[in-house]
Order: C-alpha cells, then structure tokens, then sequence
C-alpha cells in the first residue's frame, strides 16, 4: 500500500522535533453541490527543527513516532 502524501501550512512549531499542520481539502456538499473546504490538523515529525509557522510543507505517512505523531516532514530539492 503507497504511503500518503499532503501539503498543508504549518499552524505552530512551538513543540521540540514536531510541528502542526494544516491541511485542507475541497468536498462538494451533496445536497447544496457548492465546494466546501475542510481541514485537519496533523502533528509531524520535523528531526531538525527546519520549518517556520506559516510555511507550506509536505508531509508523508510513516510508523507512529509518539501518541499524536504518524506524518514526516519531506524536503525536496527544488
């Protein structure tokens, strides 16, 4: 089974090696048929302490690494 992948913003980076983000996505409502936008709010786990609140990451699945820990943060070469 793939691994996921999400791209949200970073909501707070207070915590040690974790930041929260947020990712959003759009549902069409199935009575009303307009698009809405739902988002979740997501602990990963970020070793180096790179990210910043306000950036805009990708995260990937992985093994639990605490309680509320189950996403990674990934770095692309851009």
């Amino acid at each position: 089974m793939p691994k996921r992948i999400m791209q949200g913003v970073v909501v707070s980076d207070a915590n040690d090696k974790t930041v929260v983000v947020r990712v959003e996505r759009r549902v069409r409502h199935p009575l009303y048929k307009k698009f809405i936008r739902l988002s979740k709010k997501i602990h990963a786990h970020d070793p180096e302490n790179s990210c910043k609140a306000g950036e805009t990451i990708r995260v990937i699945e992985c093994p639990p690494v605490s309680k509320l820990k189950r996403w990674e943060v990934i770095r692309e070469a851009d």
